[in-house]
């Protein structure tokens, strides 16, 4: 169990854009939406902001719950601070294989030009996908090349809300084989900063460890966001 854990600390912290792009962007024209949204950097968790965390991990039928809050103030390598593990005082262990996991880089910042589409348009919203770029996609987290991207974008407020990744086959990570990932990151515009700020992160994965079968869903909450 402790093994699992670990993985998915390490899955989650992978994670923490032609002809069809030019559709997108014609789309995107057309309804007045900021085309900055496209770059994977500007959605990415702002270094310059302290902010809260909590994870919830649900697997094999034992739930563990992280606290942490990060300070970009922070010695390098230590910006991260756990302040409980289940209600309880973290051990050393807690803190050094949390920051680990939360120091990685992330998966790519490069999307595949020629893979945007067009997916889905009503009155209220506009849903487009997209798939990173394999070039982009560091060693480790070489599975994400067989996940497309869906971003939905309210109509009315025109501002994102949320971009889900799904795998389209089966997918192997590290000693994971997975029938079934999905990730859902949601976000919330702040005016006053200018930016956007994801508020939950949902992670569900079907898979096999060891030979058995396990679902696993891990919810993280970010709030107080704070410039520093």
């Amino acid at each position: 169990m402790k093994a699992l854990f670990a993985l998915l600390l390490w899955v989650i912290s992978t994670l923490n854009v032609s002809a069809q792009k030019s559709t997108v962007l014609d789309a995107f024209s057309k309804h007045g939406i900021d085309a900055k949204i496209l770059n994977p950097d500007y959605l990415q968790q702002p270094d310059n902001y302290t902010y809260e965390l909590k994870q919830t991990t649900i697997a094999a039928g034992k739930e563990t719950v992280i606290d942490a809050k990060f300070d970009p103030s922070g010695a390098k390598g230590e910006e991260w601070t756990v302040t409980a593990v289940n209600g309880k005082n973290p051990s050393k262990s807690d803190i050094n294989s949390f920051r680990k996991s939360q120091n990685k880089e992330s998966a790519s910042n490069k999307t595949d030009d020629a893979s945007y589409k067009v997916e889905k348009e009503t009155s209220g919203s506009l849903v487009i996908s997209y798939k990173l770029d394999p070039a982009g996609i560091a060693k480790d987290a070489s599975f994400m090349k067989d996940c497309r991207f869906y971003m939905t974008i309210n109509l009315g407020t025109k501002e994102l809300e949320q971009v889900e990744a799904l795998n389209e086959k089966p997918l192997k990570i590290k000693i994971l084989n997975a029938e079934k990932f999905d990730l859902v990151q949601k976000y919330i515009m702040d005016d006053q900063a200018k930016r956007y700020f994801a508020t939950n992160q949902n992670l569900n994965i079907l898979a096999k460890f060891l030979g058995q079968q396990v679902n696993v869903q891990t919810i993280t909450e970010y709030s107080n966001y704070s410039k520093k």
